[in-house]
């Protein structure tokens, strides 16, 4: 083993050990860890020189994927080091330099109860033996982690199934119990998330996960696999089952729009939306959600192009296990969670979080500079 690798494997294992999320590698800086969302140097880390951003950026690569990133000048691979860490991988190029940025997977797959998802939730979100079930939020957001709790659960079940999953790259890396589990790489074991997807309906899965929708053909892929008697897990960057409705309908052409209102109406089982807050002792962080299913109400004014209504219902359906996140972000703070400065400028109704901060804290107002929804 070169000297860059036992340098690399000391970083990654040191990363580990303080509990980060992430690493950023970029010359001109020391080595910065993501700790409970927070970008903070790793002590005693040097300046990193270009050279070196580069040697790190390069132990990563195979002789394969260092051509691959020389021709498209940015990468996201994965590596695996035993008995540490999963690790996916991105490559960049910054004014002329190599930067890498490191996320930290957990060699074990959390179960739903472990990330705060609660048992009635879950048994709803996989109860389902056909449609689309979403996972949305921020980059950061812990959808990666939610949706493999998920996957998890369903591979410890009491029913063999088929789970397909299509990725890029593969993060959480399964280990079969009491599932049949192919889990295929977009680059390396196909060509795109929307080729993947086709290939899947092929396989006969139970369940299938798409690691995003990220573009028009992948989404109508999905919606149709959902439409047809699959159930069909993915990922949003969207902050809100309403913000999710409208982007997967604004994707489609207008003429489009109004057949696309009446499949999704039909397909969509669920939506979960999640931000990851620093916790109040600060031992990492937690996860607020606001939490979606689809009834009548909903499948109604998805049809009838009444997206903004759909806050309403979710605000008025808690007996159907809907949560707001407003009701979430309240839930948290008062057993304790996080402070209620942290949870201050995610707040949709100003009266429940002037209630909440009368009740609890004599603070002057948080500024809104971070406010969840523009």
């Amino acid at each position: 083993m070169s000297t860059v690798q036992l340098e690399r494997d000391a970083l990654l294992r040191r990363a580990v050990q303080q509990a980060a999320s992430d690493i950023v590698l970029t010359a001109g800086h020391p080595v910065m860890l993501m700790v409970a969302g927070r970008l903070e140097p790793m002590a005693g880390s040097p300046v990193i020189a270009p050279v070196d951003a580069r040697r790190l950026a390069e132990s990563f690569l195979t002789p394969a994927l260092h051509e691959k990133f020389l021709r498209d000048l940015e990468l996201d691979t994965r590596f695996h080091l035993p008995g540490v860490a999963n690790f996916r991988v991105n490559l960049f190029i910054q004014r002329g330099h190599w930067g890498t940025v490191v996320r930290i997977v957990p060699l074990t797959v959390p179960l739903p109860g472990e990330i705060g998802l609660a048992p009635h939730v879950v048994t709803r979100l996989l109860g389902v033996t056909r449609g689309l079930v979403l996972v949305t939020g921020p980059t950061g957001a812990g959808k990666s982690t939610t949706i493999a709790s998920l996957l998890e659960q369903v591979n410890q079940g009491g029913q063999r199934k088929h789970i397909v999953t299509v990725e890029d790259p593969i993060e959480f890396l399964f280990e079969a119990k009491n599932a049949v589990i192919d889990q295929r790489e977009v680059g390396s074991d196909t060509k795109s998330y929307a080729r993947g997807l086709k290939g899947a309906l092929r396989q006969a899965p139970h369940v299938i996960f798409v690691g995003e929708m990220r573009d028009l053909s992948s989404m109508a892929i999905a919606l149709t696999a959902a439409e047809t008697g699959n159930l069909v897990i993915s990922t949003m960057a969207t902050q809100s089952a309403s913000q999710t409705v409208t982007r997967i309908i604004d994707s489609f052409p207008p003429h489009q729009q109004s057949q696309i209102r009446s499949q999704l109406s039909l397909t969509l089982r669920a939506v979960v939306s999640q931000v990851l807050l620093p916790r109040a002792d600060g031992r990492g962080r937690v996860a607020a959600r606001e939490i979606m299913f689809v009834n009548q109400a909903v499948q109604n004014l998805i049809r009838e192009d009444k997206i903004h209504q759909i806050n309403n219902v979710i605000a008025t359906s808690l007996r159907e296990d809907m949560v707001t996140l407003d009701d979430s972000l309240s839930e948290l703070v008062e057993r304790g969670a996080i402070a209620f400065e942290t949870a201050y400028p995610f707040f949709d109704d100003p009266e429940k979080r002037s209630i909440l901060q009368k009740r609890y804290y004599r603070v002057s107002p948080v500024p809104e500079t971070a406010a969840r929804r523009g």
